[in-house]
């Protein structure tokens, strides 16, 4: 079997509205608030995940320079270092608990799932789960030898979400959409979380979903979720695309705004979308992520080849399961976190664009 190669660790601890980062021997660390876990099984069935329900947070482990190309973070359960593209379980396996109250059973099969973020709001760092590393750790896009940025396409600032992805979901590159015509782009389905709280880059979030974007890239299926963190002030009023109006008025205008002209500062065209440029509701939404969690078994499964790394720490029934000596030795590899450094100012400027009427 062949394993991954990696990047670099720091770790957070988190109360609630405080962060306090510490140094490690390979940097710092970020542990985040306790996760509920799924128990899930790549094949269907009733055995699973050796990640177990408990108090036991997810760690966001960084390595080398944020905004260089080694830079990477990876996640970790424990003492084990796990893939938040196969690890992370999609669907939480029991009540979540929310200052001493529960959301029951029934809430969280109804559009409630695990989120890693990958982007906090307002920053413009282009960052994803890196399919074909080994772990997939998340890293900065890199294009013609440099780190990617999106620019602020005015009134925009970055990202207006915290965005990311569900774990265990995968889009499939030879699958077409019967609702779009197009194939899926080989990503785990990408999620916009619209709660207040900005996030930070390897946080697992549960999250519930609105609503659903088809935006058309490069002939790709590239679907966009729309999420709220269940622990938001605003969760327990919305369940559906229409209570984001409701409640957020002009916030969906914006976000269909901001992924029709974020490439065109580098002078691309618009980006175009299936169902007339229009948020979808939740019905579609969770049928598009139960599709996608359908492919990601057939990927993790072995049942499908596409040239990804579909290493993992915790699936038992997968042929790409690593020992914890295995996993610990990718991150062994990876640089030294360094210091943070000043990002180019051309990359906090203001874009203008002319926008279709």
């Amino acid at each position: 079997m062949t394993l991954c190669t990696s990047s670099i660790l720091r770790t957070v601890s988190r109360a609630p509205g405080l962060f306090a980062r510490y140094s490690r021997p390979l940097g710092a660390v970020r542990s985040f608030r306790p996760s509920i876990f799924s128990r899930t099984n790549i094949c269907g069935e009733s055995v699973s995940s050796t990640l177990a329900a408990g108090d036991m947070p997810f760690q966001a482990q960084e390595f080398g320079g944020l905004h260089h190309e080694d830079y990477r973070i990876f996640l970790s359960h424990g003492n084990t270092a796990i893939s938040p593209f196969h690890d992370v379980p999609l669907i939480p396996d029991r009540s979540i608990q929310k200052e001493g109250t529960e959301v029951d059973g029934n809430a969280i099969k109804q559009g409630v799932y695990n989120m890693v973020v990958e982007i906090p709001r307002w920053t413009n760092a282009k960052m994803e789960i890196n399919t074909k590393e080994p772990l997939n750790p998340i890293k900065q896009d890199v294009k013609k030898g440099k780190v990617r940025f999106v620019c602020n396409v005015f009134p925009h600032k970055g990202y207006i979400w915290n965005y990311g992805a569900f774990p265990q979901t995968w889009e499939d590159p030879e699958h077409i959409s019967p609702e779009t015509g197009c194939k899926g782009d080989g990503d785990p389905v990408d999620v916009c979380e619209i709660g207040h709280r900005v996030a930070n880059r390897g946080e697992v979030l549960q999250v519930k979903v609105l609503g659903v974007i088809a935006l058309i890239d490069e002939g790709e299926t590239d679907w966009k979720i729309i999420a709220i963190n269940i622990h938001d002030p605003l969760a327990e009023k919305m369940n559906d695309i229409d209570d984001v109006e409701k409640y957020m008025p002009g916030f969906m205008q914006n976000t269909i705004d901001w992924f029709r002209c974020y490439k065109m500062p580098d002078g691309k065209p618009e980006n175009r979308f299936a169902f007339d440029g229009k948020a979808m509701g939740r019905d579609l939404a969770i049928k598009v992520v139960e599709e996608t969690h359908q492919y990601w078994k057939d990927l993790v499964n072995n049942k499908v080849d596409r040239g990804l790394s579909c290493c993992n720490t915790t699936l038992k029934e997968s042929p790409y399961l690593i020992s914890s000596s295995d996993a610990a030795a990718v991150l062994s590899k990876q640089p030294k976190y360094r210091k943070t450094e000043p990002i180019d100012p051309v990359h906090d400027t203001w874009h203008y664009v002319n926008r279709t009427a």
